[in-house]
């Protein structure tokens, strides 16, 4: 992780979610994370541990590799999504079944508590506080996180039963 790059115009922090079940998942969520952090426009702060969790949507298929980081960027939302968008295909991602299996997904959770709500971006993301496996590795790195009036580590309290499911990677 950088962490040294002199920033301009930097915005707050901003989390990230990865997820990925097919292939060497964890290390293609390693090889995104370095990516992101050699761009000019990103700094990665901090990432969690890798979990395990089962999968969610679609559950005919393998279980997922998730994490989460923070990151500084001087982008703004819209454009760091798009860059996360062409990371994902840069990485071989390909367009399939939604919530289906995937190489690797990123997904912009929340940007200094900015909202939006467009066609291309809705932030915080709009279902972050309903799946264990974004709060676990999130709470991790960034517990006080604010959504909706409530810390991501209270949101994850409500989710005991899912939270359960979620398994830290050695």
């Amino acid at each position: 992780m950088s962490g040294s790059r002199s920033r301009w115009n930097a915005m707050p922090e901003a989390a990230l979610a990865f997820g990925s079940n097919l292939g060497d998942s964890r290390m293609m969520i390693e090889r995104a994370v370095t990516a992101l952090d050699t761009m000019q426009a990103i700094t990665v702060m901090r990432i969690s541990s890798f979990y395990r969790t089962p999968p969610w949507g679609v559950e005919d298929q393998p279980d997922f590799v998730n994490a989460c980081a923070l990151i500084d960027t001087c982008y703004s939302p819209e454009d760091l999504l798009v860059a996360c968008k062409d990371l994902e295909k840069a990485l071989g991602r390909e367009e399939a079944v939604r919530w289906g299996p995937r190489l690797i997904d990123i997904d912009v959770l929340w940007m200094g508590g900015e909202t939006r709500d467009s066609e291309t971006l809705t932030l915080p993301h709009p279902r972050m506080t309903e799946r264990a496996f974004v709060l676990v590795p999130l709470v991790e790195i960034a517990p006080d996180i604010e959504i909706g009036g409530m810390s991501v580590q209270g949101h994850l309290e409500g989710l005991s039963d899912e939270a359960s499911q979620v398994e830290k990677l050695r």
